[in-house]
C-alpha cells in the first residue's frame, strides 16, 4: 500500500533540496563555486607509430587552469573548472554541470618519461601528443 503524499509536501521537499544545495554551493569557495564533487573528465587515448595521442574533453575550463604531470608511465592532468556567470543575487532554476577541480590519472603500459609533450587546446578538448624520443 502506497502513502499518497500531498502535492505541498512534494513542493517543500524539493525547495528545501534546493535551498540546501544553494547553500552548500554559497559556502564552497569564494572563485569556484564548486559543486562539492571532484570530476573526472573524459578521455581518450590512442597509440601511434611516433608514440601517444590523448584526448580529454575540458569544456568550460581556461587552458590556464590545466596542469600536466608525467611520473614513470602515468599521465596526471588536473585542474579547476570555474562558473564565471554566476553573480551576487542570481539563483539558479536548474544545475547540473559540475563546477569544482577535476583529476584524470592514464597509465600506460610502458614509462612515458622522458617523451616529447606536445599540447594543443581548441574549444574545449585537450589534445596531448606524446612523442617518442
Amino acid at each position: 500500500m502506497h502513502k499518497v503524499v500531498p502535492k505541498s509536501q512534494i513542493k517543500n521537499r524539493n525547495m528545501a533540496k534546493s535551498i540546501n544545495r544553494y547553500f552548500h554551493f554559497l559556502a564552497s569557495s569564494k572563485d569556484t563555486k564548486p559543486s562539492g564533487r571532484l570530476w573526472y573528465p573524459s578521455a581518450d587515448v590512442y597509440q601511434t607509430p611516433e608514440g601517444w595521442v590523448v584526448k580529454i574533453e575540458l569544456a568550460g575550463v581556461s587552458a590556464e587552469e590545466i596542469e600536466i604531470d608525467i611520473q614513470g608511465n602515468q599521465l596526471y592532468i588536473a585542474g579547476c573548472r570555474r562558473d564565471k556567470t554566476c553573480a551576487v543575487g542570481m539563483s539558479f532554476q536548474q544545475m547540473e554541470i559540475t563546477y569544482s577541480r577535476f583529476e584524470k590519472t592514464l597509465e600506460f603500459p610502458a614509462s612515458i618519461e622522458g617523451a616529447k609533450l606536445e599540447r594543443n587546446f581548441t574549444d574545449g578538448l585537450l589534445l596531448i601528443h606524446l612523442k617518442k624520443r
